[in-house]
């Protein structure tokens, strides 16, 4: 079964060893990239392809919504492993324009499990309802709410246990907020960026 993809397995690699014949050497030897990305979890969004970098460049953490809740074990456990271990020096909270999942969370249909993981995302819309209320078109203002989630999941981020106690220590690391734009491929940097907890307050 699957052998479309075991194929293309084979094939990348080879394109990979063909280019660069020390690559997977060098990857075997140690992980150490610079980046965290936490992102959603759409196929038509590849951290690693919509920046260019090679495997083992960046360290990734994917789920619906691209949501960084502080109650999750899963995103802890990243983080964790990312900021004392690996020691990243950029997490990047990357959400996407049309995002399904944080449609879904304020579209009013009922889906299951997945209605609790979106909760917060009907917490972002409550405190931000005047501002979303005023913009008129629906797709202007999922993609407003897609801001506004990362912007509250860069908080999220910044106030952890994890990142304080990293800057507390002296180490360099900085919480950045991007949106991608699936209709042209670039990233927007929505100009949150904390790198320690004077700029979490202001």
């Amino acid at each position: 079964m699957l052998d479309n993809l075991k194929a293309n397995n084979r094939a990348w690699a080879k394109r990979k060893i063909a280019t660069d014949a020390g690559f997977f050497e060098r990857l075997v030897g140690q992980q150490a990239p610079e980046y965290l990305w936490i992102g959603c979890s759409d196929s038509r969004v590849p951290a690693n392809e919509i920046v260019d970098l090679d495997p083992g460049e960046m360290f990734v953490h994917r789920n619906v919504a691209n949501l960084a809740p502080p109650q999750d074990a899963n995103y802890l456990s990243v983080l964790q492993f990312a900021v004392d271990v690996i020691k990243v020096k950029h997490v990047l909270v990357v959400g996407h324009y049309g995002c399904g999942g944080v449609a879904a969370a304020v579209d009013g249909t009922r889906r299951g499990l997945v209605d609790h993981w979106l909760h917060p995302i009907r917490e972002v819309q409550q405190d931000h309802r005047h501002e979303l209320d005023a913009i008129a078109e629906p797709r202007a203002r999922l993609n407003r709410l897609c801001e506004l989630n990362v912007i509250r999941q860069v908080r999220n981020v910044a106030s952890d246990v994890f990142v304080q106690d990293a800057w507390a220590r002296g180490q360099e690391l900085s919480v950045h907020g991007w949106v991608y734009a699936l209709t042209n491929g670039l990233v927007t940097d929505l100009d949150v960026t904390v790198s320690g907890p004077q700029a979490l307050d202001d």
